[in-house]
């Protein structure tokens, strides 16, 4: 596919999208799960893990707003690549730099989905030591399965669509948008 064509099929997308949660009420959400990681860990001096590459804009936005003290690092786990569904298989690309033993743990994603990915990586973090692992996703989907995890922040709820914007992506595309948005439904 050339660029040009890439290009329509970004433009396509997002013109045939449905907006669920536009940029003020994103930035709402955000906001109040601020108020309530630093009312829970602002004396813990956590160490933050984001999930690569689905929670650089959720953690962007989040960090300046966390005025406590913090140690940061990442991990890139992916069980979606650019496709539309994920795959059974994780991925593990980078694991934490820092040591996490004896470490309280804030885990950031993008969006829990059925939570295999979240899952795995609590249980990582939890083996490496820490002596805690919570979790934040900005965006949790209500799908009528039981998930392995639960987040313990979450600051939206989107419905069982494929929803992308605010880290999330679409085939790849539109992780910049400050909104969040489903794919039409066809």
């Amino acid at each position: 596919m050339t660029i040009k064509q890439r290009f329509w099929q970004a433009s396509t997308i997002l013109e045939e999208a449905d907006l669920l949660f536009d940029e003020a009420a994103c930035r709402a959400a955000l906001e109040r799960m601020a108020e309530e990681i630093t009312a829970d860990l602002a004396e813990q001096y956590p160490l933050l893990l984001p999930v690569m590459g689905g929670a650089v804009v959720f953690t962007g936005q989040l960090l300046p707003l966390l005025r406590f003290p913090l140690d940061f690092d990442y991990v890139h786990v992916s069980r979606y690549g650019s496709e539309l569904s994920g795959s059974v298989q994780l991925n593990w690309l980078r694991a934490p730099q820092n040591s996490v033993e004896g470490r309280h743990v804030l885990v950031l994603d993008d969006i829990l989905d059925e939570g295999h990915t979240m899952a795995a990586i609590h249980k990582q973090v939890l083996e490496m030591g820490a002596a805690s692992c919570c979790t934040a996703v900005f965006a949790n989907k209500n799908i009528n399965r039981p998930k392995p995890i639960t987040a313990d922040y979450v600051g939206i709820h989107v419905p069982d669509r494929y929803v992308f914007g605010y880290g999330m992506d679409a085939g790849g595309m539109w992780r910049n948008l400050g909104a969040i948005y489903a794919l039409a439904n066809k």
